[in-house]
């Protein structure tokens, strides 16, 4: 079944051709428009995908080979989101089912980032635990089978991706942090600091607002000449704080669940400090840990064709009166 996805939740307007068995393009156009404000502002994001999203689609297509009466369905993302950039692929989508006389199906964004792992390790099984982390989510997810998820942990406050975009955004290192954050960090102590680990003990939940406050408590104490001297030091030690939570909690839950498999899947997944530690600490316990292809790991297209196709494939669609959910669970 040739499967086009569209994926607008955010800031990256993606599209991508999947027939079931293999990815034929993935299209993914950045807005770097919100490096000029430190984060993402909403009414820009929608503007800029009402003026992206059909050439995008049309070089998604282009490059799979595939005319748009091949296609026999559409899928896109729902939510979660900004409300008014999933509105601009929504209505998209729906526009083009209409037209071309195919189904269409909305997609969650979460389990989208999941469906990712797939894409990479096809030979992936579940049961496996996912810890779907970015700029707006951090969650633990039990797959129990694909098309079944169980949340176990999420976070109360900040997402990890929240918190390298806020603390980038104060130590001046730019907007998004993470990639700076991880940069500066190579050079630094991560013991310098003893940065607080929030919510010990048996929950899964996560919490990152405290480690921001006290990163910012601690720049104010320090001098110009004192911040510019140890920001490596304090880039590690915040980083070392976020991959400590990220991966005690997620063992526990494999631990707890006695699953054999980790996938990380979202943004912080690019974190090579996290993949490794993840994975060092996880060799001596015989559980198996994967992560996408880069490309897979941010927002995209193919991941939303992927679990499109999955349901698409089984008879299932979506209504016309599907309206987007900024804050559509797992």
């Amino acid at each position: 079944m040739m499967v086009l996805g569209i994926e607008t939740s955010c800031d990256d307007t993606g599209a991508a051709v999947f027939n079931g068995s293999r990815l034929l393009s993935n299209i993914v156009s950045t807005q770097l428009v919100h490096r000029n404000f430190g984060g993402i502002v909403p009414e820009l994001a929608s503007r800029c995908h009402i003026r992206l999203i059909l050439p995008v689609i049309e070089q998604a297509l282009k490059e799979a080979r595939v005319e748009r009466k091949s296609l026999e369905g559409i899928a896109v993302t729902s939510g979660p989101g900004l409300a008014g950039s999933l509105l601009v692929g929504l209505c998209v989508a729906k526009g083009m089912s209409l037209s071309l006389g195919i189904p269409f199906i909305g997609v969650n964004h979460l389990e989208a980032h999941i469906w990712a792992l797939r894409l990479s390790h096809p030979d992936i099984e579940p049961p496996l635990v996912a810890l779907v982390a970015s700029g707006g989510h951090t969650q633990l997810v039990r797959v129990s089978e694909w098309g079944r998820y169980e949340v176990l942990g999420r976070t109360r406050d900040d997402a990890a991706g929240e918190a390298y975009d806020k603390v980038g955004k104060l130590l001046g290192l730019g907007f998004p942090g993470g990639p700076a954050i991880e940069k500066m960090a190579a050079q630094g102590n991560p013991k310098a600091i003893p940065f607080p680990r929030a919510l010990g003990g048996d929950t899964l939940d996560f919490s990152f607002s405290g480690l921001k406050t006290a990163v910012l408590n601690h720049t104010l104490s320090l001098s110009p000449e004192e911040l510019s001297a140890g920001l490596a030091d304090i880039t590690a030690s915040f980083q070392a704080a976020v991959v400590d939570v990220l991966v005690r909690k997620t063992l526990s839950a494999a631990k707890q669940g006695r699953i054999h498999c980790i996938g990380l899947a979202g943004g912080v997944a690019l974190n090579g400090v996290l993949r490794d530690r993840m994975a060092a600490d996880a060799s001596p316990m015989g559980i198996r840990v994967l992560w996408p292809d880069p490309s897979l790991c941010s927002d995209n297209a193919a991941m939303v064709a992927c679990t499109g196709h999955h349901y698409l494939s089984s008879g299932l669609s979506s209504p016309w009166s599907l309206a987007p959910d900024p804050s559509l669970n797992l």
